[in-house]
């Protein structure tokens, strides 16, 4: 673990005083990055979601020289053949007042999230309560933001837990599949691979889902974003949920029905094979 101020501290030493706001209100953001064979991911993108995230929380970062500094510092030594999940927090800091909150962790990527990769996952619908469209409209709602306030988030993967799934896919009111907890959702319909509207619907911007539609064409696919009922990703090609860490988890089945095998080149652009 790297502390923005202290350096290198060791993985059990309390870094967050006890009244910051990140541990009493969830008030702060973060990013999870993929490190491969040592080096970060997709960095430049990730710091830029936070840096669009931070203006609209009010939440003032530091330098992004220094946040790189302290993501190399953590990273300095991993071994490259693990893959690593490098995670940048950034919290309000004291409820009293003083500077943001600042720290950086590597851990290996869990288990589940490789099995998860290989064998793809059971993910069944789940309903937000909200029109697909009306977050963006709300200037007050800091949506499309990945805030360090998770509760709804872990409670989705619980009630999936509970209901035999890996993973949630939020339904809205209109009817129209927005993203998951933790992952965005692409899915593939002829010649064409597709994704959820970021800026109509308020969800979170995922930076794996970005880099996999713009490198579609790479293999003969034409990207596109729209809207999507859960009946039209049934009746998919493929489909599947993207996050940094996990890469492409291809939906084995939706809401119990099983969906048609992905294809392999599609993952590749992700995972390159070895």
């Amino acid at each position: 673990m790297a502390v923005l101020g202290r350096g290198l501290v060791p993985t059990g030493e309390p870094v967050l005083r006890g009244d910051d706001l990140g541990v009493l209100h969830g008030d702060g953001l973060f990013e999870t990055i993929h490190l491969r064979a040592g080096r970060p991911w997709l960095l430049d993108e990730h710091l830029d979601r936070l840096g669009r995230a931070a203006v609209r929380m009010a939440l003032p970062l530091p330098p992004r020289e220094a946040l790189v500094e302290l993501l190399a510092a953590v990273a300095a030594g991993w071994p490259v053949e693990v893959e690593g999940a490098l995670r940048l927090v950034c919290t309000r800091g004291p409820e009293g007042g003083g500077p943001p909150s600042v720290f950086a962790t590597l851990a290996e990527v869990p288990p589940a999230a490789l099995r998860a990769r290989r064998t793809g996952i059971d993910v069944v619908t789940l309903a937000l309560g909200v029109p697909s469209t009306v977050r963006p409209d709300l200037a007050w709602l800091p949506s499309g933001v990945k805030s360090t306030s998770y509760a709804v988030n872990s409670a989705a993967r619980r009630w999936a837990a509970g209901h035999g799934a890996e993973d949630v896919l939020w339904v809205s009111t209109d009817g129209y599949a927005l993203e998951g907890p933790s992952a965005n959702v692409v899915w593939l319909v002829g010649d064409t691979l597709c994704t959820v509207p970021a800026d109509r619907t308020g969800i979170l911007p995922g930076v794996t889902a970005r880099w996999l539609l713009d490198q579609a064409p790479t293999i003969g696919l034409s990207p596109a974003e729209r809207l999507v009922t859960p009946a039209e990703l049934r009746a998919a090609d493929a489909v599947w949920l993207t996050s940094s860490v996990r890469g492409l988890a291809e939906v084995r089945t939706l809401d119990g029905r099983r969906l048609p095998r992905a294809p392999q080149a599609v993952a590749d652009l992700v995972h390159p094979p070895t």
